[in-house]
């Protein structure tokens, strides 16, 4: 069985733990220097930060389950500024992830779905995000779920840019 949930300041340890093992498996690959993505991972997905961030109002997490089990997540930032998204009434999915055991499920577009909708309910009316150029099943998962190229940007781990994709899509 399958839910989906908005997360709470409770859910705090799962989403930061959560937050490394995904990240590590689907970019841990294109991070040259395993240091670097050792302090990104350690910034980035520490309790401390993820608490901080469930309890910004801007910024919105869900959970997806599978029989109970935590598979993976997705963060919202509301009204998130790039120079390449011309709404100014959007959200950013900062991340979607899914830990890679759970992926055959095809649970990412059942989350994709449901973040999408969930973004129509606060009367968004574009969703943006960024992916890695050399992530190609993630291109083509977006690219199929309609998100248009619109844009760049660099994503910094650790002071290292890696060239980025902005994608957008009219909800």
């Amino acid at each position: 069985m399958i839910k989906i949930k908005k997360a709470i300041e409770s859910n705090t340890d799962v989403l930061a733990l959560l937050g490394r093992l995904t990240y590590v498996e689907s970019h841990g690959r294109f991070i040259d220097d395993k240091n670097d993505l050792l302090q990104y991972i350690n910034e980035a997905f520490s309790v401390s930060k993820t608490k901080e961030d469930i309890n910004n109002p801007k910024i919105i997490f869900y959970i997806i389950y599978v029989n109970d089990l935590p598979a993976g997540y997705a963060k919202l930032i509301v009204n998130a500024y790039h120079k390449d998204v011309v709404s100014q009434n959007n959200c950013r999915l900062d991340r979607i992830y899914i830990l890679n055991e759970f992926i055959p499920l095809k649970i990412g577009q059942q989350l994709l779905t449901y973040v999408e909708k969930q973004a129509k309910e606060l009367q968004l009316d574009m969703i943006w995000l960024s992916v890695y150029v050399k992530n190609h099943r993630a291109i083509r998962f977006y690219e199929k779920n309609e998100f248009k190229n619109v844009g760049e940007l660099n994503f910094l781990v650790n002071g290292k840019p890696y060239d980025n994709i902005v994608f957008s899509k009219h909800i």
